[in-house]
């Protein structure tokens, strides 16, 4: 039962860390200043933490070995 859980878990903040890295990267903003090119990221980052949480939380309890 632990190891589904564990599994659903990883799954579902993998898949967050996954599109929530996209957006974060899509809402990003580039232009050039004295010949380089800058970026500057206008978006949140706290969903990216939370999935990353959520996935590390997974693969414990999924590896965890209490009875």
């Amino acid at each position: 039962m632990k190891k589904t859980i564990g599994s659903i878990l990883t799954a579902g903040g993998l898949l967050g860390v996954i599109y929530f890295g996209y957006q974060y990267f899509q809402e990003s903003e580039s232009f050039e200043a004295f010949g380089a090119d800058v970026a500057i990221s206008t978006g949140d980052y706290t969903p990216i933490i939370i999935s990353a949480v959520v996935m590390i939380a997974g693969i414990v309890v999924s590896k965890l070995n209490i009875k």
